[in-house]
């Protein structure tokens, strides 16, 4: 078991900002506005402000966004929403409404935050008062852990399995043991960095095992893109009135990463516990692109289908080459690269190609987000150029 009260680099909720950090980029003041300085992988001394058009030219598989943008449904709708710019109280296209009936919930059950970090941070500012720990795995998505140490608590943190998989008998164990110190348990299900689902088993395994008022929070961020069937949503659980807090974004498969919206379902009664320190800054035009979005499932089944099939055939490509990927249910895979990734990536921006940061202690694991057949491409040259074929016969393709 590990305790442990550092800030993770995973804290600041724009993934980009750091993805440039550790590739060695640095963002100009006025291109890059959510830039968050050198502590979080910031500006490297010597190197200037790229342009846009430097940008541009990127292969970005830093930050598991979707590289096609939002769908013209989307656009039509945010492009509407324009007219209410310069007002307070817009209408907003009844975007709480639109959630809830997605997920066959009231309106009461649902919170919605500028993108899914905001829900991680209130959720944590809401029960981890008085020094209470969050426990989960490590490496996961730092972000709760990093606000946790932010407002004076704390964390325990398991390490994963020899497979990867998340040990749920062991925080069932470690949770029970600790109970009275632990306030929040976390599950980031499909796990990022490493894309492995929890199974629906194992998320009831977990529920079933600990405190039943302990308050659960679900991180199903990558949930669009698992493909397995022993994995499913723990919306049902929230409905049951079990104290469980999912978490959603439209960043990954609808593409409004950049416009900031996502979602807490929780019961009633957690809810409102928690509304009181979210901030309200959810914008009027992606509150219509989000209605939008949930209507749209077409485009959301394109993305899905061809995000896999990239994801699969450029696995099958490492695999060939002899180097190992871990099976992923998500926009990203981790491949084995057999030494450190911090300096790879450096070697592959070079090269025109963004990739992950390190993920400690899988220092030797480089994840890839998955972009179009065009910038996969480009990955695949680039990693020839950098890395040599080499034999092996326990690759594994995600």
């Amino acid at each position: 078991m590990k305790v442990r009260n550092r800030v993770s680099r995973r804290k600041f909720v724009g993934g980009l900002a750091a993805a440039l950090g550790y590739a060695g980029l640095a963002p100009g003041v006025d291109t890059w506005a959510q830039g968050r300085g050198a502590g979080q992988g910031g500006p490297r001394p010597g190197r200037g402000p790229i342009s846009l058009d430097e940008y541009d030219a990127f292969a970005k598989l830093a930050s598991n966004e979707n590289p096609y943008g939002p769908p013209e449904s989307v656009m039509k709708a945010m492009n509407y929403a324009f007219k209410y710019a310069n007002r307070y109280g817009y209408p907003d296209g009844g975007i709480m409404q639109e959630i809830a009936k997605h997920h066959g919930v009231e309106t009461d059950n649902i919170m919605l935050g500028a993108g899914s970090g905001e829900i991680l941070n209130v959720v944590g500012t809401t029960f981890l008062k008085g020094g209470k720990k969050v426990i989960g795995v490590e490496p996961s998505y730092g972000s709760v852990y990093a606000h946790a140490s932010g407002i004076d608590a704390d964390s325990i943190r398991l390490p994963l399995g020899k497979d990867y998989r998340q040990d749920i008998q062991a925080l069932v164990d470690t949770t029970n043991r600790h109970k009275d110190e632990i306030g929040l348990v976390y599950l980031c299900n499909p796990n990022n960095p490493t894309g492995i689902i929890v199974t629906k088993q194992e998320v009831k395994q977990l529920l079933d095992g600990i405190p039943k008022d302990m308050p659960v929070l679900i991180d199903e961020a990558y949930h669009h893109f698992v493909d397995d069937p022993n994995y499913a949503t723990s919306v049902p659980y929230v409905i049951e009135g079990r104290p469980v807090i999912i978490a959603r974004t439209f960043s990954k498969i609808a593409a409004l990463a950049g416009m900031r919206l996502g979602y807490g379902v929780a019961p009633a009664s957690l809810i409102r516990r928690m509304r009181p320190w979210g901030t309200g800054s959810v914008n009027a035009l992606v509150k219509w692109g989000g209605v939008a979005a949930l209507k749209d499932t077409a485009a959301q089944e394109k993305v899905k289908r061809i995000t896999i099939e990239l994801r699969k055939k450029t696995a099958a490509e490492l695999q060939a080459l002899g180097y190992t990927v871990i099976p992923s249910e998500t926009n990203f895979f981790m491949v084995h690269l057999r030494r450190e990734a911090r300096p790879v990536i450096e070697e592959f921006r070079k090269k025109g190609v963004l990739v992950g940061r390190p993920f400690p202690p899988m220092t030797e694991h480089l994840r890839v987000s998955i972009g179009t057949a065009d910038e996969m491409a480009r990955f695949m040259t680039a990693f020839k150029a950098i890395f040599p074929a080499v034999k092996t016969t326990t690759a594994s393709v995600g």
